[in-house]
């Protein structure tokens, strides 16, 4: 099948700091990709190129064969989790009328097609219950499953997910991964995937695309967490442990992590509380 999405030799640098070069990717239809990695690797910047927000250094990326531009509706997006204003008048279904008419200007026209179009989607994604319901009510996990719903509104081809289970309990970490993946199975959607722990959504992942020191592995999560490997990539000794059907990536530190900006993220858990507790693909120190 052809390819949602194909970079070929692409390369992204900040002045002297490659994030990463030469990469070789085809997201096929309906297949399921994780992006991994420290932070600072270019995760999130990898999705930006795609979006058109971010130009590549070097090489090409097409969707669709087609030359990204920012506003493709082909393409649909999560980005990551951040509750809404207290006080926020916008009604549940508000929000998903904005994945329907939000690249048109001004206020769209009621139609029934259209409100029956709307409630679909809530429905969908399990939502129809708090469809009239102020979002800054409701918890982070319900305000979650509506940006999938928004995401999925205008039937994309490819969904980037930026870190949507930040944040999140377990339980609600297991029904918006499983909201996603239901309709990637359903609709045929190829989804690329950023998180800091591969666990949650393991069983879903087709392959891995591993981001580190400016290189990266591909691969099923058979070939790609694995000691050597990862060793490799990060130019360390790095442990891959399987435990009770988790995956813990135990290393050396890499030490901090340089943002585009010039600002750095400490590659320390110490300094990075909302990965703590479920920090379980990513490198620890020893």
């Amino acid at each position: 099948m052809s390819a949602v999405l194909s970079l070929r030799g692409a390369s992204l640098r900040f002045d002297d700091r490659v994030l990463w070069s030469g990469l070789d990717l085809d997201v096929r239809p309906g297949e399921f990709i994780a992006v991994l990695g420290a932070n600072g690797s270019g995760k999130t910047s990898l999705l930006k190129v795609i979006l058109g927000r971010q130009r590549l250094s070097a090489g090409s990326v097409s969707v669709l064969g087609e030359s990204v531009q920012s506003g493709n509706r082909r393409i649909g997006y999560i980005p990551q989790q951040r509750l809404a204003d207290e006080g926020t008048p916008l009604r549940a279904r508000d929000l998903l009328s904005l994945g329907l008419d939000g690249h048109r200007w001004g206020l769209p026209w009621p139609s029934k097609s259209r409100r029956a179009r709307v409630d679909a989607v809530l429905a969908s994604v399990g939502a129809s219950q708090y469809a009239r319901v102020p979002i800054a009510t409701l918890s982070g996990g319900e305000q979650q499953r509506l940006r999938v719903g928004q995401a999925l509104a205008d039937n994309p081809r490819l969904l980037l997910c930026d870190e949507p289970l930040l944040s999140l309990d377990l339980a609600h970490q297991r029904a918006v991964s499983e909201l996603i993946d239901e309709h990637r199975s359903a609709r045929g959607i190829g989804v690329l995937f950023v998180t800091h722990d591969v666990n949650p959504v393991l069983g879903m992942v087709d392959r891995v695309l591993y981001l580190a020191g400016g290189r990266f592995r591909i691969g099923t999560p058979d070939e790609v967490l694995r000691s050597e490997v990862l060793s490799e990539l990060y130019g360390s000794p790095v442990d891959v442990i399987r435990t009770r059907g988790r995956i813990v990536v135990v290393g050396t530190a890499e030490g901090p992590h340089a943002h585009p900006d010039g600002t750095h993220a400490q590659h320390d858990e110490q300094h990075d509380p909302h990965h703590a507790d479920e920090y379980h693909h990513e490198v620890r120190p020893l």
